[in-house]
């Protein structure tokens, strides 16, 4: 039995008290729909004021929670499920890991970009209106998006040119390992894992450093900026953690089997929500103008008979 086949095994295995199984479940949905609420209010002020989509660094930044909501939504649905219906369709699963792929691996560009971004506002003030338009904002979310869906789809095709079609009919517990088994997918994953933790990192060290350095690192914008790329930073060491998540979960396996279901919480809450919940701070509240405008708009609606 090889080491995916084997995690599924001992998750149906070692199964969580009735009890236990609500506690989770309870606290994902809870935390789930908590930061969905939150988005969707960043989202409605975003909309409402043309002041902010009329800036890229705001649609880098409302990308990224359009992003964090779907990445939220679809885990909490994957999570719920696997208490409820166990397994299901593996065409449905394909889909919806390949969706989870490309969301996932979306993020720390996306935050790598938003780095750039304020290393453009703060070391190239006078270029940064020529540089960072509308259009090339949208042209490089397009981009992001590429890329990651070229990243992704690989899987897809490796697993149809290896699985027989009675596969695809089969009921799984739905996880990357058991929609996409192929060995060389799994070596395909770490490949592209590593190269993307290599360009992410990169960027954000030089664009920090950067920045430390400039002429202007005295002012507050600069000083502001750095803050806000630290945050950039630990929330992509949060992302992409779970780049290394595969072996720390075949770790756990061999270490503590039969605790494996709570291991396999805490790297969830981990790594697929708390980063999540770092997006609303880094604009929503630290940021003067879109507080301002979200605070008028929460007060708006409080007020209102």
């Amino acid at each position: 039995m090889n080491v995916s086949a084997a995690n599924v095994t001992v998750v149906l295995q070692y199964r969580d008290s009735l009890t236990k199984a609500v506690i989770k479940n309870v606290i994902v949905v809870v935390i789930g729909i908590s930061i969905n609420f939150i988005n969707a209010n960043l989202i409605h002020t975003f909309c409402k004021h043309q002041i902010f989509y009329m800036n890229p660094r705001y649609i880098l930044f409302i990308h990224l929670v359009v992003n964090d909501m779907i990445v939220v939504t679809m885990t909490v649905t994957l999570f719920i499920v696997s208490y409820t219906i166990y397994k299901f369709n593996v065409s449905v699963c394909c889909v919806i890991v390949l969706l989870l792929i490309f969301t996932t691996e979306n993020t720390p560009l996306n935050l790598a970009c938003m780095a750039v971004e304020c290393y453009i506002a703060i070391c190239l003030p006078l270029r940064h209106i020529q540089i960072c338009t509308v259009k090339r904002t949208s042209m490089l979310i397009g981009l992001i998006w590429m890329t990651c869906i070229i990243s992704g789809l690989p899987d897809l095709f490796i697993t149809l040119a290896t699985e027989q079609l009675d596969f695809f009919r089969s009921r799984v517990f739905c996880v990357r390992e058991t929609a996409f088994p192929h060995p060389l997918a799994v070596k395909r994953r770490d490949i592209t894992y590593s190269l993307f933790l290599v360009i992410v990192w990169i960027t954000i060290f030089y664009t920090y450093f950067k920045i430390l350095f400039t002429a202007k690192t005295a002012s507050k914008d600069a000083k502001k900026a750095r803050n806000t790329i630290m945050l950039h930073g630990i929330q992509i060491l949060l992302c992409m953690s779970s780049y290394v998540t595969p072996p720390l979960k075949e770790a756990l396996l061999r270490w503590f089997p039969k605790n494996y279901a709570d291991s396999l919480f805490a790297i969830y809450i981990i790594v697929q929500i708390l980063p999540r919940s770092i997006s609303p701070i880094i604009y929503g509240i630290r940021d003067n103008t879109f507080r301002k405008y979200l605070k008028n708009d929460l007060m708006y609606r409080v007020s209102r008979p």
